[in-house]
């Protein structure tokens, strides 16, 4: 019998993922559930699915899943995780649905240090519903809403959510990461297993930010995609952990 070297985590089920050619919520589905299964926690976690291209997250993860009202992911966790306090508890939020709508929700959850894990998946755009503007748009980037470009004037500044989560005293660990080269995937397990850890050992909320490519509203090809991540996302979203319960390296 061979070596298994690689195989699928259990925490994922069999189902054939809805995602476009060259998305990366595949990869970081991957990750959360490698992390469950690290952990041995999987039969006693229930994940938050949310609106947006996620919103069929409870298909492919093979735990108790619970769906929220666009936005709302952050609020019914906290109310699982009040109920159910020895359940390991996250939600899979997409930049229109923490950023936008549910922007209340995830800053008072970290506020009142919520003992539960959002992963946060930044494409910097509306995926499901088209390709429009979002809080986290760049500056200049062109969106079926912003044609000529986000600018100022017009649509605001992009909203840097982990700088914004860090100042918060209940924020226990936040970090920023990208799945665009393999190096970067091994870090953002890294951080994803942190974020789960703060929460099993009790230590608050914490908060996981993946960039993440959008190949089909971008209008690139999937490497194209990854590329222009790493050229124009990075340098405005920078890969750092800004709050972490064992310090910051």
């Amino acid at each position: 019998m061979p070596n298994v070297v690689y195989a699928k985590p259990k925490g994922m089920t069999d189902a054939t993922t809805h995602y476009c050619p060259g998305c990366t919520h595949g990869i970081i589905h991957g990750l959360v559930a490698e992390c469950l299964d690290d952990f041995g926690v999987l039969e006693n976690t229930v994940g938050v699915a949310p609106v947006g291209c996620a919103v069929l997250a409870y298909n492919y993860f093979n735990c108790d899943m619970q769906e929220a009202a666009h936005g709302r992911a952050p609020a019914v966790a906290t109310g699982i995780k009040r109920s159910l306090p020895d359940r390991t508890v996250f939600t899979y939020q997409g930049d229109g649905d923490l950023a936008a709508i549910g922007t209340g929700e995830v800053v008072h959850a970290a506020a009142r240090g919520e003992n539960i894990t959002v992963i946060f998946v930044n494409n910097g755009i509306y995926g499901m519903t088209g390709g429009q503007m979002a809080p986290t748009t760049l500056l200049g980037e062109v969106t079926t809403t912003t044609p000529y470009g986000r600018s100022v004037e017009k649509n605001g500044y992009p909203i840097n959510v982990c700088e914004m989560i860090s100042t918060l005293e209940g924020a226990a660990y936040v970090s920023r990461v990208s799945v665009h080269d393999i190096k970067n995937i091994r870090k953002a397990k890294n951080a994803i297993s942190d974020a789960f850890r703060t929460q099993i050992e009790k230590k608050g909320f914490s908060l996981v930010e993946v960039l993440s490519t959008c190949p089909t509203n971008w209008g690139y090809t999937p490497t194209e995609a990854l590329t222009w991540l790493k050229d124009n996302m990075i340098p405005h979203y920078p890969l750092a952990t800004f709050k972490s319960p064992w310090g910051v390296k």
